[in-house]
């Protein structure tokens, strides 16, 4: 089984005073659910919101809340805690990040323990603001998120939805499993490389009707195309999804068409393509359909002995590149290797990506995939068996060398 990035991992959580303060728990609790150590240090008004000894207990760690002791008298022990909680980390997580700590952090402040801490730190820093809509909005809020993410600090924007207030608006803290996310992608080495790329995503199976309630279709789920979609987001690409019949979901931040069939599918990237830069196509489209849909449901009294079938459309074969990056995808059960360079060569793709049915725990319905990424120059680069968000990293990687 593939290692957990996250697994074994020290991470520094740094909670500040704000009512998504509570999300930190749950926070905590996948970073320690994936193996990762964590320390938690909150600011003074964070335990306004939460106690120390809720994050102390889930961490299994102490927490630390003041920078000095209570009384010198009674404790001296802390010597240069700052500099060692800093030099310990592999990762800084501030989560969720009030705008007065934003602030504090753009300017060098070091006025409490977690602003302090930040101040001497040698790994990545992660800062995941929450506020309300306006505070969120105001410019100086903004210019100070600006100059930490120039500075190299990676910023997690807050998302749209229902607010504390009462109002509606961006300044919502993102969901945890975007935040660990944004943790694996930054421990593996991976950054916002894809900013100014517009990339389209095809995901999921495709659906063939035979009568309004039966259809063709195959064992897709849409994992591989949706954890492409994250990964290129949280590297700064613009991303467009057009799915069909999936139960997987992305992130707000990513445009999502539902489609059914392969011709729906067909018109929605030849519609698509013209505003993006690139096209993976990882959706497993049907290569027959039924050459004629019922309109009523058929009965079993009618002994259906035969579906006459008629061949779908090829999408990859159909499409005007126009200049795009055209990455395709195989799925074989037998000369895996052969297959996969014919159909590179015969779509005239930049790259494919090989799956291979024969791989265990890789393909259909599993997290984790094994694939070989073949390129244009008949290159093969064997991928060992990891989850499909790492892999989905590593194919960007490839299509950036394209």
């Amino acid at each position: 089984m593939a290692r957990d990035v996250l697994n074994g991992k020290k991470i520094v959580l740094g909670v500040t005073g704000c009512i998504a303060a509570y999300k930190s728990a749950y926070l905590l609790r996948e970073l320690k659910k994936r193996g990762a150590d964590v320390k938690v240090v909150m600011t003074p008004s964070a335990t306004e919101f939460i106690t120390p000894l809720t994050l102390s207990s889930l961490s299994q760690n102490p927490v630390v809340v003041n920078l000095f002791p209570p009384s010198q008298s009674e404790d001296t022990g802390l010597t240069t805690w700052h500099i060692d909680l800093a030099l310990w980390a592999d990762l800084i997580l501030i989560a969720p990040a009030t705008v007065n700590t934003v602030a504090k952090i753009a300017h060098g402040f070091a006025d409490n323990a977690l602003t302090t801490v930040v101040t001497a730190a040698r790994s990545p820093v992660i800062i995941a603001p929450a506020a309300d809509v306006d505070m969120y909005e105001n410019q100086l809020t903004k210019e100070n998120l600006q100059k930490l993410e120039s500075l190299g600090f990676y910023i997690i924007p807050a998302e749209e939805g229902e607010l504390a207030s009462g109002l509606k608006g961006k300044g919502r803290f993102p969901e945890t499993d975007k935040i660990t996310d944004v943790a694996e992608m930054i421990l593996s080495g991976y950054k916002k490389d894809l900013t100014g790329k517009k990339i389209l995503i095809t995901a999921g199976p495709t659906y063939e009707d035979i009568d309004p309630v039966r259809f063709i279709g195959n064992r897709s789920s849409g994992k591989m195309g949706f954890a492409l979609a994250k990964a290129a987001y949280l590297r700064g690409a613009e991303v467009t999804v057009i799915s069909g019949p999936s139960s997987e979901t992305a992130y707000q931040e990513v445009k999502r068409i539902d489609v059914r069939s392969a011709d729906e599918m067909k018109k929605a990237v030849t519609k698509e393509l013209k505003k993006n830069d690139v096209l993976i196509m990882a959706a497993a489209v049907a290569d027959y359909k039924p050459a004629r849909k019922v309109a009523k449901k058929l009965k079993k009294e009618q002994k259906l002995s035969e579906i006459k079938l008629s061949v779908t459309d090829d999408i990859l074969a159909s499409i005007k590149k126009e200049g795009k990056t055209v990455v395709g995808f195989a799925l074989e059960t037998d000369n895996e290797l052969a297959n996969a360079k014919k159909k590179l060569k015969s779509k005239n793709l930049d790259m494919i990506v090989l799956n291979s049915l024969k791989d265990k725990r890789s393909g259909f319905e599993f997290d984790t995939n094994k694939v070989t990424v073949i390129k244009r120059s008949g290159r093969a680069i064997k991928l060992p068996l990891q989850s499909k968000f790492q892999i989905a990293n590593k194919i960007l990687n490839e299509i950036l060398n394209v």
